[in-house]
């Protein structure tokens, strides 16, 4: 395009000078005539109209030449000052962020998120210039405008499983033998991406996530698109609906995968928790030390259960109170990986009750199958198990829960006791089924050895039934190799005793006893 502008420029000046010449030649002939003079030879003429053309034509190449060498230089001096108007990215916090898993606070730390990483960074010119900004466990940000933005966050991890030392069978309480798998296999065990931000006005959050747990695969359901959404009227009330866990224990309040191990609740937790569901709920700060968190589903677990299983009563409900009485905050999960410098302790109550049938049951192959069992593990809408032609088609589920720890200079000491009611049976021959009471308790104790590197944990938990009392005891570490959150890796040894819950994305076994050992490789930004 240049260089046709210039040709069309360099063929005017010639014609310029040909009209000039032949207007000088033209001149000079008629003086000649009127002063009888001999006329001007054209040859010489002609030879200055070459030359003069020439000229133009040499000026013109030293012209292109010129330019091109221009164009170089404002396009270098433009990258330049593109590089240095760019921020670097935020780097993994020097300092933990107190950030809070897929739960209400979400979408506030999330559009909070870019002014803390923006303050931890460090321009250096030298340095390789990067753009984006990184705020942990909220992710990358990716859009920020007038109108909304956007955060990606994803959680991963590896896991070597290894259970060839449990016992090769299992006998339940009504006398039925199962084989035990004794697995051994490595998993990309479960992935999650997270979309997270606001939307047209700061108080109007999402949180929308793809979550799958390959271990699974093959399964009649591995993954899940789910999400919520809601409006954050202020500190003590906001509103949300969509599909979220119910906050019936301490494990389902929002702090994964703050956890000491990766993935994986006690066994106890896992017996009596109540799992995910779709529905709404509140939640907020009575005070700066209290607050609370209840819920409203459609069941005990949607995962893997359609809608035209559930039942029309719509009565699953869920609450938790938690108070914080020394400090006002008690981390982001479980162990004291924030090294508290003054006691922090909380106190947690929790209140979830259901009417479920066999209906809106997860299958048992689900990955998520929480599910009413008996304390040996038997589903309680087994047919014939209390008799012949005997079958639960509905119960009535009642559970509370109580929990309480402290920490302090990187050592932590927490604990939570469960109980839980069956009754109000229906279905054929149910006459006959007593109403049960379950309790159980776990315990957590945990130390940081080398602050923000290396951690250590001794934890175990018992079940008190009438169809028996299976415990489990684990032994684990943490190493941190960049001294944050984002990446850790993980192992742990596990003794089981007749494990009362076990499905493929854990490393329980249903009826499992004996030694298990699993090592994990996480990152979660």
């Amino acid at each position: 395009m240049k260089r046709a502008i210039w040709r069309a420029a360099l063929r005017f000046l010639v014609l310029l000078l040909v009209v000039e010449s032949f207007s000088s030649v033209g001149i000079c002939q008629a003086t000649a005539l009127n002063a009888d003079s001999s006329p001007a030879p054209e040859k010489i003429v002609s030879a200055e109209v070459l030359k003069d053309l020439d000229r133009v034509i040499e000026q013109n190449r030293k012209l292109e030449t010129q330019n091109q060498e221009l164009m170089e230089q404002i396009e270098s001096l433009r990258l330049l000052l593109k590089k240095q108007a760019e921020p670097e990215a935020g780097t993994p916090e020097t300092h933990d962020v107190l950030a809070k898993s897929p739960d209400i606070n979400a979408g506030d730390a999330a559009s909070n998120g870019q002014a803390s990483a923006a303050a931890s960074v460090e321009t250096t010119p030298q340095a390789q210039k990067k753009w984006g900004t990184y705020t942990p466990n909220f992710g990358f940000k990716l859009a920020n405008t007038e109108y909304g933005d956007l955060n990606l966050s994803t959680f991963a991890y590896v896991r070597y499983l290894n259970q060839r030392l449990l016992a090769p069978t299992s006998t339940n309480s009504f006398g039925t033998v199962s084989n035990i798998q004794q697995r051994q296999d490595v998993e990309l065990n479960k992935v999650q991406f997270k979309f997270l931000g606001w939307l047209l006005s700061e108080k109007l959050r999402y949180f929308l996530y793809a979550w799958t747990n390959n271990a699974a695969m093959g399964r009649s359901f591995y993954i899940a698109l789910a999400g919520y959404t809601g409006f954050n009227f202020n500190k003590h009330f906001s509103l949300w609906g969509g599909l979220n866990g119910l906050p019936g224990t301490r494990s389902i309040e929002g702090n994964f995968p703050f956890w000491l191990s990766v993935d994986a609740r006690e066994s106890a937790d896992e017996f009596f928790r109540p799992s995910y569901s779709q529905g709404v709920w509140a939640k907020g700060d009575i005070t700066d030390k209290l607050r609370y968190h209840v819920m409203v589903g459609n069941n005990l677990s949607t995962l893997g259960v359609n809608a035209a299983q559930f039942n029309n009563k719509f009565n699953t409900f869920s609450s938790a109170v938690v108070w914080e009485p020394t400090t006002g905050e008690f981390g982001p999960g479980f162990g004291d990986y924030e090294d508290h410098q003054k006691l922090a302790t909380r106190v947690g109550i929790h209140f979830t009750r259901s009417d479920e049938n066999k209906e809106s049951q997860p299958a048992t192959d689900a990955f998520e199958n929480t599910q009413i069992r008996l304390t040996d593990g038997t589903i309680i809408f087994t047919d014939n198990i209390f008799g012949p032609g005997v079958t639960v088609t509905d119960v009535r589920l009642r559970m509370s829960t109580i929990d309480g720890g402290f920490k302090y200079k990187g050592k932590a000491v927490e604990g939570e006791y469960f109980m839980r009611w069956l009754d109000d049976y229906k279905g054929p021959g149910t006459s006959i089924v007593p109403n049960f009471f379950d309790h159980g308790f776990q315990m957590q104790t945990s130390a940081m050895v080398v602050p923000r590197t290396w951690q250590v944990y001794l934890t175990g938990s018992k079940i008190f039934g009438s169809h028996g009392d299976p415990w489990d005891t684990r032994l684990g570490t943490n190493f941190f190799p960049f001294k944050n959150r984002v990446v850790r890796w993980n192992n742990e040894v596990i003794y089981m005793a007749k494990s009362p819950v076990g499905y493929t994305a854990i490393p329980f076994t249903l009826g499992g006893k004996g030694w298990a050992f699993h090592s994990n490789w996480e990152i979660a930004f």
